[in-house]
């Protein structure tokens, strides 16, 4: 797991040059398991909706930042190498439906790409940020919570 910190430290300092420690590991897993979960959950109502009973990756509601995001993170773990990682981070909630080859071969990706969204955030959100601490973490929880 050291290898991994360095590796998400570096990924935080190339997306929003911002510094994180091993403190906020657990909070970056916990905001990424979560965000995956809503987008997971609102993927399921879509297959239902149209009659599937496997939730396709076009099910799910990734927007047109976070698919860029993903497309940076694709970029950049070519050097970082995390996507493995995330891989065994990310976790598929249970739901009623199955996943398809597709969603489960793209997590690593979604996840890659929430996290340098979330990069991002702190960065838009305070500027002059360097190492997001508890109340950082709170108010980009809440801003996502309104938008996803």
């Amino acid at each position: 797991m050291v290898m991994a910190i360095s590796q998400f430290e570096r990924l935080f300092r190339e997306a929003a040059s911002l510094d994180i420690d091993k403190s906020d590991i657990k909070r970056l897993g916990d905001f990424v398991n979560q965000r995956l979960h809503d987008l997971l959950l609102l993927g399921q109502a879509a297959a239902k909706a149209n009659g599937r009973d496997v939730i396709q990756f076009h099910d799910l509601p990734v927007t047109k930042g976070l698919q860029e995001q993903m497309h940076l993170f694709r970029d950049m773990d070519e050097d970082i190498g995390l996507g493995g990682i995330l891989d065994h981070l990310a976790k598929l909630p249970s739901l009623d439906l199955a996943y398809s080859e597709a969603v489960e071969q793209r997590l690593p990706e979604l996840a890659g790409g929430i996290t340098i969204s979330l990069a991002k955030v702190f960065k838009a959100v305070n500027p002059k940020l360097k190492n997001p601490a508890s109340a950082e973490w709170e108010q980009v929880e809440k801003l996502y919570q309104i938008l996803l």
